[in-house]
């Protein structure tokens, strides 16, 4: 039996907007298994970021169960939800939300800066998620020395560096022209076949469908 990384039983995520009751999720159950690559699919307002930001303990249910590796956050105070956001998931973004005067590897050091280790394993850690995006030759350039390709493998790096259980990835490509964009999608690839789990949230078909998986929403619920 496969084990189960990510596990939503039930889970609700309501919002209040003046008199109305928005539901962004609406009664969802899901099971991810550990190697997974998942592809959470849906049109805007479905549902996806409202998913992904539950998944990565960004925020918290209306109700139900969310485990996260093993760790059942519902009730979960900010600080416990921090440390299992720092240890467990990797997050990249469309984005990239790369620090402007920062060098790469400075970039990517910064989550390590929460992990207690010293300077010189924070930055030989860093030096090495650099290498394994192809980015040894670049550590020492700002954001607006590179190309968004290069900012989204830098973005991958600073997601990497803390060894999480789970890579997340909101739209990883949306800001990117197709031959860069399939260049960092083999990427994933690659890194899903080194045995990371993968959540890659999308409203791209063609993108969601090179995932081993599919997960489709619609106005809250689990469609397809």
């Amino acid at each position: 039996m496969t084990e189960s990384v990510i596990r939503l039983e039930d889970v609700t995520r309501y919002y209040l907007m003046g008199e109305f009751v928005v539901k962004a999720l609406d009664g969802v159950s899901i099971d991810i298994s550990r190697g997974e690559f998942t592809a959470i699919m849906g049109p805007s307002g479905s549902g996806k970021s409202t998913m992904m930001n539950l998944i990565g303990c960004l925020d918290t249910p209306t109700s139900g169960y969310i485990d996260i590796d093993g760790e059942n956050t519902a009730g979960l105070n900010e600080a416990e939800l921090a440390y299992i956001r720092n240890r467990k998931v990797g997050f990249v973004f469309q984005q990239f939300n790369l620090l402007g005067k920062l060098t790469a590897l400075d970039n990517v050091i910064t989550p390590l800066l929460y992990a207690g280790a010293s300077v010189r394993e924070r930055k030989q850690t860093a030096i090495h998620a650099l290498e394994r995006v192809g980015l040894a030759d670049r550590m020492h350039h700002r954001p607006n020395e590179l190309s968004g390709g290069q900012k989204q493998r830098v973005a991958i790096a600073r997601a990497l560096v803390n060894n999480p259980t789970i890579l997340l990835a909101d739209e990883p490509t949306g800001a990117l022209d197709t031959r860069t964009g399939n260049q960092i999608l083999e990427l994933f690839e690659e890194l899903n076949s080194e045995g990371r789990t993968v959540i890659l949230v999308t409203h791209d078909r063609d993108l969601g469908m090179r995932s081993h998986r599919q997960i489709h929403l619609r106005d809250g619920r689990v469609e397809a």
